[in-house]
């Protein structure tokens, strides 16, 4: 009963600090058996040592609350353990006591900070306060599961340098986003009030491995890699050259003399550890729908350009993900085993009607379709972990078009680093159906495309070949790693390169639900297709606003805006289409029907509609044409001229009636 009453005296003075009173206690119980031990023990902590008052039958819970208190810190995000090296660590249990640690009187433990949390207050004018976790009046209500922050926390960003490209729309508002994982509260871990923090609910780092992994999130953003290699430095990024750095006079040029401060470094492959878009998202279903009608027609397989916009992903920490809203085909000419790209004649007018509408490209889209039982529409599965995912020259490709759109970033020397177009890939996955895979080529493959270094093979589609240096160009060499049969990491010659060392996975998918950009109904031909049934006519034209609920549903179209600024009959000027433009962009009903009575318009769906032989009443009253009898008057195909239902040749040239137009 004594020890009973001694521990709560003792216990009570603890918490009042009052040593000496316990040290009287203790000298007044020498020679006694108690059951409990008093220790004090010695905290090391990045701001110094400090010491703690604790009893051995103490849980390890106590521990943390009393260095918390002895240290005036900001929370609970901290690990305690027994040695410098971290490895015996002193987990927080509310049942296991201190001298099951092993922990004696005098000891030294060593606090270390939980993803370079900021434990201790600091002044306003210091660099860490900007990198100290959210505080409590900025957090947002947590959620039952933890996943990426969306508070809008300014963050300590370089500005861009004067005369540097200017940065997309996204990755100026991820700039503005504390990134933070943030987690509830741990009802059974967590012994602080609803204002604290400790190691258990503190918000994680958008670049935490064991939450990527959880969340089957193979690469981490490229916002959270900036985030990572810039917590503690400011780095500048630099892309991968290749060639030799030219004004060297120390020697002849190339290939008479090469030195070690011109000659470009060996090159070592490693897999891209983050993506710069890291999803691909289809507004509706029918976009790839209509892309894939060429293949079942013909057979033969189609390339497109994608276009869309960046916007930011919630399901990935600080996260891009590419919306694609529209697909247009390139002239190019294809069969069942290549695709030959042609020069292209609306290329520039493609771009402004985009540019217009918001959009950009931001992709490009293949086929690699092999039928397998067309009674039951499958397909052959080509591509695979025992195949490959992309050939070595689809590879080239991709880094081709992704060196054509580099992406802005205020961190690169050069005001560009990286790239967000990517590359999608409609095959045939394992349950022989239709699939698509989304990819990237690495910074290093890009690097490698630019300067010249890789060529294709024709005897295996996944290897690469490494360009042999030559009087004209001088190629470093180039190696990659892989495990010997010891289980050692090696470095080997890449004459030949497994092309998988170069890719990064973009999943795709289809959204679901939401208003689209264009309509998801379009029945008019997609431009450049060689088909019969396939032309982009007058009459194709009406047959599609006929057949659209709206003059805006039907307008909300990029094939049908491209066909009315490229026809032959009566081709709309980019002044005259950007009324209707503006309305589809707004999704505007009332601008479309108003641009849709001007002079210019009305002429061209009056040669639409007549073209058919279907030519509405209100066109014709406007044009001095009557109708007789309820019944659509005929257009001679020679002279033009309207004639009455019922005569059987023209009034005005004397040609039989024929209703080819």
């Amino acid at each position: 009963m004594s020890s009973i009453i001694l521990m709560f005296l003792v216990r009570f003075l603890q918490v009042n600090n009052s040593q000496q009173n316990i040290l009287i206690i203790l000298n007044w119980n020498i020679g006694k058996s108690l059951p409990f031990v008093f220790q004090l023990l010695r905290v090391q902590s990045p701001e110094g040592t400090a010491r703690v008052e604790v009893l051995d039958s103490d849980v390890t819970a106590h521990l943390f609350e009393r260095i918390y208190e002895a240290l005036n810190l900001n929370s609970f995000a901290f690990t305690l353990h027994k040695d410098r090296q971290r490895k015996e660590e002193i987990t927080s249990s509310k049942s296991r006591q201190l001298r099951d640690c092993g922990l004696c009187h005098g000891d030294m433990i060593y606090l270390n900070p939980v993803n370079g949390a900021v434990l201790f207050e600091q002044s306003s004018t210091s660099s860490e306060t900007h990198r100290k976790p959210l505080s409590e009046s900025s957090r947002p209500v947590q959620s039952s599961e933890p996943g990426p922050s969306t508070s809008k926390v300014t963050l300590p960003i370089p500005p861009p340098p004067p005369g540097a490209p200017e940065e997309d729309e996204v990755d100026l508002q991820l700039y503005k986003v504390s990134g933070l994982i943030e987690r509830q509260r741990d009802e059974k871990l967590c012994r602080h009030n609803l204002n604290g923090k400790c190691v258990h609910c503190t918000p994680l780092e958008p670049w935490d491995e064991e939450y990527l992994k959880e969340h089957n999130i193979k690469h981490m953003s490229f916002h959270s890699y900036l985030r990572k290699i810039t917590s503690k430095n400011f780095v500048s990024l630099e892309e991968l050259s290749c060639k030799i750095k030219p004004g060297c006079r120390e020697h002849p040029a190339w290939p008479r003399g090469i030195c070690s401060k011109c000659q470009p470094g060996a090159v070592t492959l490693m897999r891209q550890p983050y993506r710069h878009t890291d999803n691909v998202l289809f507004e509706h279903a029918n976009l790839v729908e209509r892309f894939l009608s060429y293949w079942r027609a013909t057979g033969h397989q189609r390339l497109a350009w994608l276009y869309g916009q960046y916007e930011s992903h919630p399901d990935v920490p600080l996260g891009i993900r590419a919306r694609v809203a529209a697909i247009y085909e390139p002239p190019q000419s294809s069969s069942r085993d290549c695709i030959a790209l042609e020069t292209d004649p609306r290329e520039e007018l493609v771009q402004q009607i985009a540019q217009r509408l918001g959009l950009r490209r931001v992709g490009w889209i293949f086929t690699d379709l092999v039928p397998l039982d067309v009674s039951k529409g499958t397909v052959k599965h080509i591509r695979g972990v025992d195949t490959h995912f992309l050939s070595a020259q689809e590879c080239i490709t991709a880094g081709h078009y992704q060196n054509l759109h580099p992406s802005a970033c205020r961190h690169a020397a050069s005001g560009y680093f990286g790239s967000k177009f990517v590359t999608v890939c409609v095959s045939g996955d394992s349950s022989e159906q239709v699939h698509l895979e989304g990819y990237q080529v690495s910074g290093q493959c890009g690097a490698l495309v630019r300067d010249r270094v890789l060529l294709p093979t024709r005897d295996a589609p996944d290897l690469a070949y490494v360009r042999d240096s030559s009087e004209h160009q001088y190629v470093p060499d180039v190696y990659y790693k892989e495990r010997d049969e010891y289980g050692n990491e090696v470095g080997v010659s890449a004459k030949r390169l497994p092309v998988a060392y170069l890719l990064v996975d973009v999943p795709c998918g289809v959204a679901v639900g939401g208003p689209p950009t264009f309509g998801a109904t379009a029945t008019f031909p997609p431009a450049n297709r060689p088909l019969q049934q396939h032309l982009q006519t007058l009459q194709a034209l009406h047959r599609h606003i006929a057949a659209s609920d709206s003059f805006l549903e039907a307008m909300s179209d990029l094939h049908v805006l491209l066909y009315l600024a490229s026809n032959e009959a009566l081709a709309l000027g980019m002044e005259s289409l950007a009324p209707l433009l503006d309305a589809v962009r707004l999704r505007d009903g009332d601008a479309a029907e108003a641009w849709r009575a001007l002079p210019s318009a009305a002429t061209l769906l009056h040669l639409a509609a007549a073209d058919t032989g279907h030519v509405p009443a209100p066109l014709l009253l406007a044009e001095g044409v009557r109708a007789e009898g309820g019944r659509a008057v005929w257009t001679c195909a020679v002279c033009t001229f309207h004639n009455p239902p019922a005569a059987a040749s023209c009034d005005m040239c004397a040609m039989p009636r024929s209703d080819a137009l």
